[in-house]
């Protein structure tokens, strides 16, 4: 089928357009250049919703408006949408067709009197087609497929970028064979699957054989495990997949994670620096106090009297060296008194008269010198207790004093001094360590390497325990399976013997013999077609991105695996993460080369409809990829951005054969320099011719260039 034309009301945005593209086998290109918010994607997703219905809507078209959000109309009347295509049928002679789906929408989203007419279009009119369901499935393209040949641009990135391998092996494996017709021969395995099934169960009638009941009953039931266990094997697989990819993302952040540093670690640094920093302060509190202290001791009263009281030493050193200090008389006098001899050696015995008469004469001295030797006494205690305040020399060469010396004040000083200064600088290195570790843990973030790994411990866990069920569920399915085939024996044997049974046992045969002619088709046709598309695949994707695989370019080459995987390779047959290692232009053009492949392998004349297929894309790639989607389809329709059609224009101009201009009327005054003169935001096809502008379409940007121009 071809497009003709399309014509939409009141669907959102498009309250009233008309679109016409091209048909020409020479110039099969339509282009539709709108900006963001202009309509592209409610053109594409409303062309969808005629052909195919309410199943391409979001969640089914439940609770999703589709007429204008700003249309002004009572409460409770219904505003009528509708959609018209114009298609041409290319499988008999090239018969036109018009396609129309309507209903009417309140404003609280309620629908009624939806309506599909399908019309015939001839020379004479337009033809009704009455009961027109049977006749639009065949004449459209399956609804599996509706995604390959409308695609929107990121969404279709969900070939190469679901959000797991078995989705994406999935989508890859249910396009391609819906397109090489494998789902109609899937369908037709499914009933003969179902048919033999209920021939076995007829022959449980057979006679009154309780073995063969019992045979029969037992094959049923091997049957629904058989069912319970491939689909319970599947999730288990499709979970064993989701859990290997959580590990090699959780593996990613924690190799991110370390790269900026180890938040346990960086934890421990930040509390023994912490603690460090703490014990730095009080020992600074301490110095801090002795400091203050030490304006209070008496070394400082000394230093500072040291000039004063120099001369007073120097008098009492004289009087010491006089023997005048220290004044002894007194002392020793009183000392003899105590015993019974005198230092000269006299008898001072108080009983003898000498003895008597030399102790009163002491007495009489000891009684003169107290009033002769006070001066004497304060001399000498001044001498003895001055002896604290005398000062120290720690230059004396003779005697060497530590410097530490709690006795001289500058010693001491220097010591507290020196000891706050290596403490200011510890206390600095100490802030800017934890400086550096806050900057380190917020660059973090909350990422918890600890956590971490413990998460993926228990993803390990996980996936042992996946893999368990997986293989537990292989060995039973085989157990089931041999079974199967040893009771199907028995059974045959059983229902051989019987009349009736050997009608059964000829319809089992032939349908078992068709079953196996649909499946080995099947193999084929999947083998070969899937090699084909892949080739297809490989050789458009090398040359939308000019891979030159003799140069050892990064990507080499490629392919969809057996298994429905699409697959990249590097040098060395190096395996590429599609998600990971392509950038954003590659995969849009792996996935459009997908695209192409399928359309061209399967032989199918289709529109593609492209949203934004350029997107992320300049320079080679972009004009290589046009390039190659024009050569490759037989009818292509792309809404494109000025962005996306920027360096493309001359391909546009030499290929298209229709260009149409869509402007959002809402865009006045902020985008648009001309006032449209519509209230509400509408989708406009613009006046101008291919890719000109019109009063309707100029944008400012398009009127700063011209001024630019103008210098």
């Amino acid at each position: 089928m071809k497009l003709i034309s399309a014509k939409f009301q009141n669907f959102r945005l498009l309250r009233d357009l008309r679109l016409d593209f091209s048909t020409s086998e020479d110039k099969n290109l339509t282009v539709i250049r709108a900006s963001n918010e202009s309509g592209k994607t409610t053109i594409l997703n409303a062309l969808q919703w005629v052909l195919y219905g309410d199943e391409t809507l979001p969640n089914k078209g439940k609770g999703h408006r589709l007429f204008p959000i700003d249309m002004n109309v009572p409460d409770g009347r219904a505003i009528p949408i509708s959609v018209q295509v114009d298609f041409e049928e290319m499988m008999s002679g090239k018969n036109r067709y018009r396609l129309i789906r309507s209903v009417e929408e309140t404003t609280e989203g309620h629908r009624q009197n939806p309506k599909v007419e399908l019309f015939e279009m001839t020379e004479t009119g337009a033809d009704p087609i009455h009961r027109p369901e049977a006749r639009i499935a065949r004449l459209l393209l399956p609804p599996n497929l509706r995604e390959v040949f409308f695609t929107d641009g990121d969404r279709a990135l969900n070939f190469i970028e679901a959000d797991s391998p078995t989705n994406k092996r999935k989508q890859v494996q249910e396009a391609i064979q819906a397109l090489l017709g494998l789902d109609v021969i899937k369908t037709v395995l499914g009933h003969l699957k179902k048919t033999g099934a209920g021939l076995r169960k007829d022959s449980r009638n057979i006679g009154s054989n309780e073995e063969l009941a019992k045979i029969v009953t037992e094959l049923e039931e091997i049957d629904k495990k058989v069912e319970r266990l491939e689909s319970e094997r599947d999730d288990a697989i499709q979970q064993l997949e989701a859990v290997n990819r959580s590990l090699v993302d959780i593996d990613r952040d924690i190799e991110t994670a370390l790269v900026k540093g180890d938040q346990e670690k960086l934890n421990r640094g930040l509390q023994k620096a912490e603690a460090e920093l703490k014990g730095v302060s009080d020992q600074e509190e301490r110095l801090v106090s002795e400091h203050s202290q030490l304006f209070r001791k008496p070394p400082l009263f000394r230093d500072l009297l040291a000039p004063v009281l120099e001369k007073s030493f120097e008098k009492l050193d004289e009087l010491r060296d006089q023997g005048q200090l220290p004044r002894t008389t007194i002392p020793v006098l009183a000392e003899r008194l105590m015993g019974v001899t005198c230092i000269c050696g006299e008898s001072l015995d108080q009983h003898a008269e000498d003895g008597k008469r030399r102790r009163e004469h002491i007495e009489k001295l000891i009684r003169e010198s107290q009033r002769t030797d006070e001066l004497q006494r304060c001399l000498t205690d001044l001498y003895y207790g001055s002896l604290a305040l005398k000062p120290i020399d720690i230059t004396d060469a003779q005697q060497p004093i530590d410097i530490t010396d709690a006795q001289h004040w500058i010693a001491e000083y220097q010591r507290i001094s020196t000891r706050r200064d290596k403490l200011d600088t510890q206390r600095a290195e100490l802030e800017k360590e934890l400086a550096a570790l806050d900057v380190q843990l917020q660059e973090i973030g909350d990422t918890d390497i600890h956590a971490l790994r413990t998460t993926k411990q228990e993803y390990i866990d996980q996936r042992n325990r996946f893999n368990d069920s997986h293989i537990e569920h292989e060995r039973e399915l085989e157990r089931l399976t041999e079974r199967h085939r040893s009771l199907t024996a028995t059974h045959r044997n059983l229902i051989h013997n019987q009349r009736r049974g050997r009608g059964i046992l000829t319809r089992l045969d032939a349908t078992g013999d068709i079953s196996q002619i649909l499946q080995n088709a099947y193999n084929r046709i999947t083998n070969e077609e899937l090699q084909n598309v892949s080739r297809s695949m490989n050789e458009l994707f090398l040359q939308m991105i000019g891979a030159d695989t003799q140069q050892r370019a990064i990507i080499q080459r490629a392919e969809i695996s057996n298994k429905f995987d699409i697959l990249v390779y590097g040098p060395n047959e190096h395996a590429l993460n599609t998600d990971t290692d392509l950038n954003g232009a590659s995969r849009r053009a792996l996935t459009i080369a997908f695209i192409l492949a399928l359309t061209k392998v399967s032989e199918v004349t289709a529109p593609n409809v492209i949203d934004t297929p350029l997107g992320m894309m300049d320079g080679f790639v972009k004009r290589s990829v046009l390039k190659t989607a024009i050569q490759e389809s037989s009818q292509l329709i792309l809404f494109l951005t000025r962005s996306e059609i920027k360096d493309c224009e001359d391909i546009i101009a030499g290929e298209a054969g229709r260009v149409i201009t869509i402007t959002n009327s809402a865009h006045y005054p902020n985008i648009l320099v001309n006032d449209p003169h519509i209230n509400e935001p509408q989708a406009l096809r613009c006046e101008c011719k291919d890719l000109g502008v019109c009063k309707i379409c100029q944008r400012r940007t398009d009127a700063e260039i011209e001024d630019q121009s103008e210098f």
